[in-house]
This record gives structure tokens, sequence and C-alpha cells, in this order.
């Protein structure tokens, strides 16, 4: 991968990690720079930016280990999302990680193509997430 677009997605992962971007601007961001998506694995503690013609780049997260609980809760699931969405006082990255992988999710991928984010459990349960018009 072109070193440019490594330095670009290390650069949006560090932002995430330390709340100096927000979710919309990352997407902006990577989008700009030509990717198509990015999965985050909870379990690897790993994030993978695709670009279109299929090439892929992995970068080491910080997520600790953390325990993914076994099924997915939406309930608690959606209100982490809501709590990210509406930037209560106290949000972090790293606090909705904790919150989400507590709530059973092991892992999401952000299609920006797609305009949505897909959140998956460890047995395949999922929750789609539309970007806002």
């Amino acid at each position: 991968m072109d070193h440019r677009l490594t330095l670009i997605a290390q650069a949006c992962l560090d932002a995430a990690a330390q709340n100096s971007m927000t979710f919309p601007q990352i997407v902006g961001t990577l989008m700009q720079a030509g990717f198509e998506s990015y999965m985050v694995d909870y379990r690897r503690s790993t994030a993978t930016y695709y670009l279109p013609d299929g090439e892929s780049l992995v970068l080491s997260t910080c997520h600790g280990r953390s325990p993914i609980a076994a099924a997915l809760d939406g309930a608690a699931l959606l209100a982490a999302i809501a709590d990210a969405q509406q930037k209560v006082p106290g949000y972090t990255y790293a606090g909705f990680c904790a919150k989400v992988m507590a709530a059973g999710c092991a892992g999401y991928i952000v299609s920006f193509t797609g305009r949505r984010v897909v959140y998956f459990g460890r047995t395949g349960e999922t929750h789609t997430e539309h970007f806002p018009r």
C-alpha cells in the first residue's frame, strides 16, 4: 500500500483513540484518500482499511483485551451508539469500545459506499446503523 495512505489511515486511527477527530471527520478523511471501507476487529485488536481494488492495510489498535459478551445486546449497543452520535459529555472512543464490547460487539464494518456501519456479535448477530443524510 502507498505509504501516504498508510499514514492517513494511522492518523485517523490515532485521532479516534485521542478523541481529536469525530467519526464523520474520520470517514471524510478516509473517503477523500480513496478508501472504500474499514473494519475494526475487537478480538484481534486490529483495524483493516480497504481500497476499491481489493488492497488492504491492517493496523494494530489499542482496544485491549476487554471481554466480549457472548450475545449481542441490542439495547446496550444502541445506547452506546446514541452516546457517540449525541457527543454526550465525557464521551470517548475508548469508552465506546468498552461499552459495545460489553454489549457483545466483536467488531464493526464501516462501508463508505453503502453509507452504513454493520456491528456484529460473536455468533453472527448484526445491527446496521445507516449514516445520516
